[in-house]
């Protein structure tokens, strides 16, 4: 490999903020915060949704609403269901 082109590529500790699940993979994500796993210092990147917690991958269906999106979309438009009403 060239030097001085590629991305460093480390062992990243990723945290699942909706289950506190946290792995350990290898990635080039960079990350101000780190955590220590077994006396090791690695970098933190904290998610969302991973595969332990996305319904696809667990079987059950849940909203992850983190940032209020579902009640500001009915504040702006309303429970419109398309019927006219009476």
């Amino acid at each position: 490999m060239k030097e001085g082109i590629h991305p460093e590529y480390r062992e990243v500790v990723f945290l699942d903020l909706s289950n506190d699940f946290k792995f350990i993979t290898r990635s080039t994500m960079h990350s101000r915060e780190s955590i220590e796993i077994d006396g090791k210092q690695y970098p933190l990147v904290k998610l969302e949704v991973t595969s332990e917690s996305h319904p696809f991958y667990t079987g059950k269906h849940k909203i992850v609403d983190t940032a209020g999106r579902v009640e500001k979309f009915r504040q702006k438009f309303g429970n419109r269901s398309g019927k006219a009403s009476a």
